[in-house]
């Protein structure tokens, strides 16, 4: 649940880390109340601050979490998913059946919905959606693309019944289905092609549309008239209670926090630990939730290096002090990972016995292994160097201070941690390339198939790994299986395996860190930790 952030604990490391912007995380449904500012009030602007310029204006392309702050409001998906249970729920379509292989799933959609453009919401627009998905590719649309993983086509039953077909059994289709890159859109946005889809005409059946998209700088939503099918996951039905959202991006933190302060914004995303004292003095709040999916840590290219060794691999994770993470960059609204999937995250499996600190068992592996101590305090091995060098970008503020904090802690058990701290854009590249020792990133979804997307041999794989028989038995597996305990199994020994092997060195869960003023209230996290705004209203408006 959202909780008020505590005191900050940040120590501060060089200027990087002061200018840095946060990575949004994912969680829970918690909100920023209203019971104090009275009953819900329609009207009012909305004022927003985003720590970086959403890429593109089409939900499906859209995979950063500024990004989908802004396509989430504009799109409405076939399900939706209950933050408190992590059920999935009625959206577009009032009800749905599996087939028992889980390779088919048919939905009957509401009757009388429309996109904005004044058409109806058909079976037609699922199937053309989907369709146009697989036009736009793996490398336009990442997420949404992996999960449509085997995807064979929607054959349109009826007007309102839609059926889509998978080649194999998919059984994380459903919850994918209530995941903003899953929203269906117009006929008229899903003819074009992927870049006239960027440019903010984008045409949903959400309660917002664009009213303008200056890109790099600012967009603008404006209510959608008439919307009367919200998902009952939200508390009120009909339509939204803002008129209008103006998102501004303001790359700065001080500059972000200093503008909601003054009242030239309402909310702001990224607020640092540090920020709160300056928020709270003007009578804000500064709002945290914990994300789902796969936590922040390294992931180790495997086919080359010394981190081919699995020996180095295995040494790293007991090598990490994670609680003194916690403790000296961040604070305690953030926990330490213990795995390969987030706490919060459906599936999860407590693997904090074999993520713990403990130099003398990082140094036992690395001995027994061949690594010995030079006399620079660095091991060798055949005269090669326990070097190597993790690429990462700045997105979360965090990010380097931690890492210069693990860099200290690997170099007590002989390793030589190099950092190369990339752009954005270079690191989505640089992992395009697999010209990498080792990537540092986390990776959100509110379901345990997000190990599939990282860590499957045919999917992103930046492992560069190849077969694991036991490890990809179980992700495959877990597709197959429609029985929540059966699929937890599965999950859970892809858990096991993946850091058993080494493919994944966690290191911290992440924490959404929204700033709020007084006058923002509901201000509201779906499953997944994207802010949705259909709720949020302006008291005093």
């Amino acid at each position: 649940m959202i909780a008020r952030m505590s005191r900050p604990l940040m120590a501060v490391a060089g200027a990087a880390l002061m200018s840095a912007t946060l990575l949004s995380a994912c969680g829970s449904d918690g909100s920023s109340g209203g019971g104090d500012a009275g009953p819900a009030q329609s009207g009012g602007t909305l004022r927003y601050g985003l720590s970086q310029a959403p890429t593109c204006s089409d939900p499906a392309q859209g995979a950063s979490n500024q990004t989908i702050y802004v396509t989430r409001q504009v799109v409405d998906s076939l399900t939706d998913q209950d933050p408190k249970t992590g059920d999935i729920t009625p959206w577009l379509a009032e009800s749905w059946e599996i087939s028992p292989d889980a390779t088919s799933f048919t939905f009957k959609l509401k009757d009388g919905v429309t996109f904005s453009d004044g058409t109806p919401v058909t079976a037609d627009s699922v199937k053309k959606n989907f369709d146009a998905i697989g036009t736009l590719g793996a490398a336009k649309a990442p997420l949404a693309g992996s999960y449509l993983s085997g995807y064979t086509g929607t054959t349109v039953v009826n007007p309102l019944t839609a059926q889509v077909n998978f080649a194999q059994p998919n059984a994380q289709f459903l919850q994918a289905t209530s995941t903003s890159q899953l929203g269906l859109q117009a006929d008229a946005t899903v003819s074009q092609t992927a870049e006239q889809r960027c440019l903010g005409a984008n045409i949903g059946s959400g309660p917002f549309t664009y009213s303008d998209w200056q890109q790099d700088r600012s967009v603008s939503l404006a209510k959608r008239v008439g919307y009367n099918w919200s998902s009952p996951v939200f508390a009120h039905t009909g339509e939204a209670y803002l008129d209008t959202i103006d998102f501004t991006v303001i790359p700065e933190s001080g500059v972000r926090t200093g503008s909601l302060s003054s009242d030239q914004l309402d909310a702001v995303s990224d607020a640092l630990p540090q920020d709160a004292p300056q928020i709270e003095a003007t009578g804000g709040e500064v709002l945290t939730t914990p994300n789902p999916g796969v936590p922040f840590g390294f992931q180790p290219n495997v086919s080359r290096g010394v981190l081919a060794d699995p020996a180095v691999r295995q040494a790293l994770i007991p090598a990490i002090n994670r609680q003194e993470l916690i403790e000296t960059v961040l604070n305690d609204d953030f926990k330490v990972a213990t795995g390969s999937l987030a706490a919060n995250t459906p599936g999860y499996k407590d693997l904090s016995s074999e993520v713990t600190f403990d130099q003398d068992k990082a140094k036992s592996i690395l001995d027994k292994a061949g690594w010995i101590e030079g006399s620079d305090g660095i091991r060798e091995k055949d005269g090669q160097k326990l070097s190597f060098t993790l690429s990462f970008s700045a997105v979360f503020a965090g990010n380097q201070a931690i890492l210069e904090l693990v860099q200290q802690q690997l170099k007590q058990v002989g390793v030589d941690l190099k950092l190369g701290l990339v752009s954005n854009a270079e690191f989505t590249a640089l992992q395009s390339s697999g010209d990498y020792d080792a990537v540092y990133y986390n990776t959100t979804r509110a379901d345990g198939d997000i190990l599939r997307t990282t860590f499957g041999l045919e999917s992103r794989n930046l492992n560069k790994r190849g077969p694991i028989p036991a490890l990809d038995d179980a992700l495959t597996a877990q597709l197959a299986a429609t029985d929540k305990a059966q699929r937890d199994g599965y999950l859970a020994t892809a858990q096991e395996q993946i850091i058993s092997n080494g493919l994944w060195v966690p290191t911290t869960e992440l924490s959404q860190i929204i700033g709020k003023s007084p006058k923002a209230q509901d201000l509201k996290f779906d499953a997944s930790a994207r802010l949705v705004f259909f709720d949020t209203w302006i008291s005093g408006s």
